[in-house]
């Protein structure tokens, strides 16, 4: 401060001098306002996940982290419902405008007449599987015989196990169904159970293998189940009729993620350690990369959903008694949003 001082002394001095000479000085402008250009106003959305966050999230989290929503002009709030089972009510009714759900879950909505309509498939293929200790043994279906199966309690267990034990030579009637809710880890590695349905190969695998015990695992759609869309993102109807265009900026945005996710897997777990500072890594960073390459099928755009696997899996479900009525496949999904992406 004091060399600042001593610099301005003679400036002031000099100054002081010219105006004792009869120099005017010059008029001070007068000072303006800049003009500042207004903040967009965001547009807020919600988006309900399926489960608590994990890795099959990361592409949402970049995009929200990353501000590609916000580019999009959205405000999206990402979250968890306190029961993932009324993410389809919810979007259907209009209080969420996006969720996460499952094929067969959007399918029994569409047999309701709840007006909820797929725009995308997350997860291109079943993770659902069945899941038995190395140790054990058992390692296809029909060396289930005998044996005793936990499962979470969904109207979908039987039928399940009745198709893959029927690929391999079996009825429904050779195992014991144990129902252990989703408990479905400890209950096999303590050994209440000899084996598990409904068990993510992603996840419930890794968890399995990280406690020391390893896991064989029977893929759903090895054994007969039609290959289907485990992971799907949703909309409703009013969305797409009334505000397609904020149905297109979400879908810009998190089709960005997506790609930045496949592209780096790990990257996109560090991305949503931050968002999500409990996320498991230990679980999560092997299972992305067992994810990641079911995020794109081929050479399709993320997201593609073709209307031969929502009518075939629509058909078995017809099939095995879990819905009544035939659907129209072209009614629960649409590529236009994936299609129209930039």
């Amino acid at each position: 401060m004091k060399s600042k001082l001593v610099l301005m002394l003679p400036l002031l001095l000099l100054a002081m001098l010219a105006a004792a000479c009869g120099g005017g000085a010059s008029p001070t402008p007068t000072p303006t306002t800049p003009t500042s250009t207004p903040t967009p106003q965001l547009t807020k959305v919600r988006i309900a996940l399926d489960w608590f966050p994990w890795s099959n999230h990361a592409g949402l989290y970049i995009a929200k982290e990353k501000g590609y929503f916000a580019d999009e002009g959205l405000d999206v709030t990402i979250y968890t419902p306190d029961d993932p089972s009324t993410v389809l009510v919810t979007v259907g009714a209009g209080q969420d405008e996006f969720g996460l759900s499952y094929e067969n879950e959007v399918l029994y909505a569409a047999a309701q007449d709840i007006p909820v309509v797929s725009i995308a498939a997350i997860v291109q293929h079943p993770l659902n599987s069945v899941m038995a200790l190395q140790s054990s043994g058992i390692a296809r279906p029909r060396d289930l015989k005998g044996k005793k199966i936990g499962v979470p309690g969904v109207p979908t267990d039987e039928a399940f196990l009745s198709t893959m034990l029927k690929k391999d030579g079996l009825a429904l009637g050779d195992v014991s169904i144990v129902n252990v809710g989703y408990d479905l880890v400890p209950a096999l590695i303590s050994g209440k159970v000899d084996a598990i349905a409904g068990a993510y190969w992603v996840h419930e695998s890794i968890s399995a293998e990280n406690q020391g015990f390893p896991v064989n695992v029977m893929r759903f759609e090895d054994w007969g189940i039609p290959d289907f869309y485990e992971i799907v993102l949703v909309t409703n109807k009013d969305m797409i009729a009334k505000k397609a265009d904020v149905v297109q900026k979400f879908m810009n945005a998190a089709i960005r993620g997506y790609k930045e996710a496949v592209a780096d897997p790990q990257k996109a777990i560090d991305v949503e350690k931050q968002a999500v500072p409990e996320l498991d890594e230990a679980i999560e960073r092997p299972g992305v990369k067992k994810l990641a390459p079911l995020w794109i099928e081929g050479n399709n755009a993320f997201g593609t959903q073709t209307e031969k696997k929502w009518a075939d899996f629509a058909a078995w479900l017809k099939a095995n008694g879990l819905i009544t009525k035939d659907i129209d496949a072209k009614s629960v999904f649409t590529n236009r949003f994936v299609e129209g992406a930039k």
